[in-house]
C-alpha cells in the first residue's frame, strides 16, 4: 500500500492499469510473476493485490476514485506520507475511523470469527472463508453506493424501480416505471402495486441524500400518507437515517413504513443481482461417505 501511495503522490489522476505497470516495475516483476493467477485460473494475483491496496486505502480515505478506474491521493494521504510511515498494513489504516468501521462491518457476520491480523487466535479455514466473502461484500456494498451516488437522479429512480419489481412488487418494469419517480402530492414520489392483481398500493418517497435523513421528513412522508388514505410505504436514500427518523416509524399507528438507507439498498442489489454479476466462483468441497461403503 505505501508504494501505491507513493506512485499518487503527485497529486494528479492516475489510471488503475498504469498503476499496476508502475507497482510491477516498483517491485521488478518478471512477465510470468505479473502473470500469475489466483488459485480459480481467472484473475492475475499481482492486479488483484493492487486492487486490494487500492480498496483498503479508499476505505481509509487516504485516496479517492474520482471516476471509475481512476486513481487520486487525497490531503490525508499526503499528510500521511510526510509522517515517512516505514510501511502501510491493515493495522497502520486501523488509526483511521473509516477503515475501522469498514474492517468491523466485515467482522460482523459472527463474534466467533477473529481477525488473525490483530488477535493472534486460530481460525478454521471455514471461518477464513467466511470471514473473507464478508469483507468482499462490504467492500462491494460501499463500492455500490459510491456509484449510485455519482449518478443522475434519472438513474436513481430506474435503480429503485428495477430493485422493487425484482422484489416483486410493482407487476412489472413498465407499469412501474410509469408510477415511480414521477411527480405526486405532499412529499409522495410515487405509488407502486403491492403485487401483480394490485389489491394494495405502496406508497414510495426516494431521496439522493449525503447526510442522514432527520425525523421530519419521515413526518411529512407520514403526512403526505394520510393525505391519500395511504396504509405502506417506503422510503429509500442514499444515505441514512438518523436514530429519531428510525425510531418515528415505529410509532405509526396503522401504517407500515419501511425505510431503505444507502447500504441496506446495495446490499438489496447484491442479493438480487442488480447491476452486479459474478466475478469468481469458489466450490468447496467435502467428501460423500456413500460412496466409500465397501458392501
Amino acid at each position: 500500500m505505501l508504494p501505491l501511495l507513493k506512485t499518487l503522490s503527485n497529486g494528479q489522476i492516475h489510471t488503475f492499469g498504469l498503476i499496476v505497470e508502475k507497482l510491477a516495475e516498483e517491485f521488478s516483476l518478471t512477465e510470468s510473476e505479473i502473470e500469475e493467477l489466483l488459485p480459480s485460473g481467472r484473475y492475475p494475483v499481482f492486479r488483484n493485490r493492487v486492487g486490494w491496496a487500492r480498496t483498503y486505502m479508499i476505505k481509509a480515505k487516504l485516496i479517492e476514485a474520482p471516476a471509475k478506474a481512476q486513481l487520486k491521493i487525497t490531503l490525508r494521504g499526503l499528510n500521511t506520507l510526510k509522517e515517512k510511515p516505514l510501511n502501510i498494513s491493515s493495522k497502520y489504516l486501523q488509526k483511521f475511523d473509516e477503515f475501522k468501521k469498514f474492517k468491523n462491518k466485515s467482522r460482523d457476520v459472527s463474534q466467533s470469527i477473529i481477525d488473525s491480523e490483530t488477535k493472534n487466535l486460530p481460525e478454521t479455514p471455514q471461518e477464513r472463508i467466511e470471514v473473507a466473502i464478508q469483507e468482499i461484500k462490504q467492500a462491494l456494498v460501499q463500492e455500490i453506493l459510491e456509484q449510485i451516488r455519482k449518478c443522475s437522479p434519472k438513474f436513481f429512480e430506474r435503480l429503485v424501480v428495477d430493485v422493487l419489481v425484482a422484489m416483486g412488487y410493482g407487476g412489472n418494469f413498465k407499469d412501474a416505471a410509469r408510477v415511480v419517480g414521477k411527480s405526486h402530492d405532499g412529499g409522495i414520489d410515487g405509488v407502486i402495486k403491492e403485487d401483480r392483481l394490485g389489491l394494495d398500493s405502496i406508497y414510495i418517497q426516494a431521496k439522493r441524500w449525503e447526510k442522514p435523513v432527520p425525523s421530519d421528513e419521515i413526518q411529512r412522508f407520514l403526512g403526505a400518507l394520510d393525505t391519500v388514505r395511504g396504509k405502506k410505504g417506503v422510503f429509500i436514500t442514499t444515505g441514512k437515517f438518523s436514530k429519531p427518523a428510525r425510531d418515528m416509524v415505529h410509532s405509526t399507528g396503522d401504517k407500515k413504513v419501511v425505510l431503505i438507507d444507502g447500504e441496506e439498498l446495495s446490499e438489496l442489489m447484491i442479493e438480487l443481482d442488480i447491476g452486479i454479476g459474478a466475478k469468481d466462483l469458489y466450490a468447496v468441497k467435502e467428501i460423500k461417505s456413500e460412496y466409500f461403503i465397501d458392501s
